[in-house]
């Protein structure tokens, strides 16, 4: 059975890894919805770049390393997606990140982030770690969990 916690910052913990494979292809699509849930609302407030919300996919991952739900930007897709998140940013200063014009490393210019990963987690934290509880807790009841 898998393990669920809460930390104190109310984040979900839910061990992945302990959860059969067999159990894990049934809950695969229902774990890969949930995260696209917060897809869809990061390629909306990507909508200025032509890039950026084609480069934005959802996976499940069961490994040791990592598991969960991991949303992700193709960096060869969107080179761009990292600076303009802020997770570039330097000396804690996310608001902001400078690069030269045109390779002129003489010049260089200050542009303002535009966050859009984050800031769509944060909106639909609540309902993705309710969906995400009920999902592992219906496919545990299902096979004989209490």
């Amino acid at each position: 059975m898998p393990a669920i916690s809460q930390n104190p910052f109310g984040e979900v913990r839910i061990d992945l890894r302990e959860i059969p494979k067999t159990l894990r292809r049934e809950l695969r699509p229902a774990l890969k919805k949930t995260g696209d849930q917060v897809a869809q609302a990061a390629r909306a407030r990507a909508s200025w770049s032509r890039r950026i919300p084609g480069a934005i996919r959802v996976k499940v991952l069961y490994g040791r390393a990592r598991s969960g739900v991991v949303i992700t930007v193709n960096r060869k897709k969107a080179p761009h997606a990292r600076a303009y998140e802020g997770i570039a940013a330097r000396m804690g200063n996310a608001s902001s990140f400078r690069h030269p014009l045109f390779g002129d490393r003489e010049h260089w210019y200050t542009q303002r982030t535009r966050p859009f990963l984050h800031p769509a987690a944060q909106a639909r934290r609540a309902q993705v770690q309710a969906d995400i509880v009920k999902v592992v807790a219906d496919a545990a009841r299902r096979r004989g969990f209490k």
